[in-house]
């Protein structure tokens, strides 16, 4: 049987941790077995903007290892990690041809990450959490307690930020009954999150020094190095919250109260705080800082912020992702593509124009993401690379045998 090997990853920016998980899985499943990655686009997880843009990052992808680059549109990226998960782990199934779903993990306990998740999505349990919650607990601390309390010292493993990412990946897998075996690779060095200077930096750690003017390229793969210095020397690098706060306060201040109640994630008078907030405090840090309770962590708000800022609404996106749009690949990437659009339950978007036939849904959640990409620009260093529409001019990174 061909084997063709899944990944989800933000790449901001890409490093050699991303390279070795590749090499890891292929060390798993074959030398020759395909590498296909979901990758978030110019905005993430964390409600930032990425450092560089997605075209770039999955180009660096695909130069070291990765055989095809899908984009995870908007809606899902900027989300909650459960819903990120499902987004992309969907995508993934709709491509028909992927047969096993790669992660990193700190533990490597996939027989607990996989008990965590079935257990995470029973329905006793949901309610359980729900309880908990309503005495005050925050969901992650909610979980934890229910699932501690079904697993023992299992629930151990949602103290580690890959582990939890890994346990939302495997629940993707259940929700949607999922042929596509999971694998998981132990991650070496940093922690994801972690700003110490190791041998081994995160992507957290080398953002910071990227935005502090250092020099990384030293500690990414020659691919992605080659990728960095291009775009930082054209201005077009690096992106920072900072450099668009201001156009985020703008597009929030601008907003009704309506507009804060169809937010993703506004529950619980969320809606009437950050409404109240941007009117009273003259930076983003104050707003989430009026915002703030001990229920809710601040990524969320952050997430909610941004997709104030960017019109995102409760309502967009939903479980499935309408379509999959092909940011880079390589020859072998090119070769699978072709049974790919033969079996995919998506439709596979290789040229921007060619949104406009396809459903409105997809054309709403492509053209948000493309208004995403204008926006984003805004924050490049260099005035001259903040003209908007280039998400409709720019084609897939097409890169040599990988």
């Amino acid at each position: 049987m061909e084997y063709a090997v899944g990944v989800v990853g933000e790449f901001n920016p890409f490093h050699r941790g991303h390279r070795e998980h590749f090499e890891k899985s292929r060390a798993l499943l074959g030398a020759d077995a395909p590498i296909v990655c979901v990758m978030s686009g110019d905005f993430v997880q964390r409600g930032e903007p990425a450092c560089l843009d997605k075209h770039a990052r999955a180009e660096m992808a695909a130069r070291c290892g990765a055989d095809l680059v899908f984009e995870l549109p908007l809606p899902w990226c900027v989300s909650s990690a459960e819903r990120f998960a499902l987004g992309a782990v969907g995508l993934l199934e709709g491509s028909g041809v992927v047969t096993h779903l790669s992660f990193g993990s700190e533990s490597g306990d996939l027989e607990g990450i996989g008990a965590l998740a079935r257990a995470a999505v029973d329905p006793e349990a949901l309610a359980a959490v729900k309880k908990e919650m309503r005495s005050g607990a925050s969901f992650a601390a909610a979980r934890e307690t229910v699932l501690r309390r079904a697993l023992g010292a299992k629930a151990d493993l949602l103290r580690g930020p890959n582990d939890i990412l890994a346990v939302e990946y495997c629940k993707a897998l259940v929700a949607l009954k999922s042929a596509m075996a999971p694998v998981a690779t132990v991650r070496d060095g940093s922690r994801h999150d972690d700003r110490e200077n190791a041998a081994a930096p995160s992507a957290m750690a080398l953002r910071a020094r990227l935005a502090a003017g250092e020099d990384i390229g030293p500690a990414l793969p020659d691919g992605a190095a080659l990728v960095l210095e291009r775009e930082t020397a054209a201005g077009r690098g690096p992106v920072t919250a900072e450099r668009l706060e201001q156009a985020v306060m703008a597009r929030l201040r601008a907003m009704k109260k309506e507009d804060f109640a169809a937010l993703p994630d506004a529950t619980e008078g969320l809606d009437e705080r950050f409404y109240r907030a941007v009117r009273e405090r003259g930076t983003l840090e104050g707003v989430l800082e009026a915002v703030k309770t001990k229920r809710y962590p601040l990524s969320r708000l952050r997430r909610m912020a941004l997709a104030g800022a960017l019109g995102i609404r409760a309502d967009m996106g939903g479980a499935a992702v309408p379509y999959a749009r092909l940011l880079a690949s390589t020859e072998r990437g090119r070769a699978l593509l072709r049974r790919i659009k033969e079996k995919a339950s998506v439709p596979i978007v290789t040229r921007p124009g060619t949104v406009k036939e396809l459903d409105p849904r997809s054309r709403e959640i492509f053209y948000l993401t493309a208004a995403a990409r204008d926006f984003y620009v805004l924050g490049r260093p260099a005035p001259a690379e903040r003209a908007g529409g280039s998400d409709w001019r720019t084609g897939p990174a097409t890169i040599g045998n990988g």
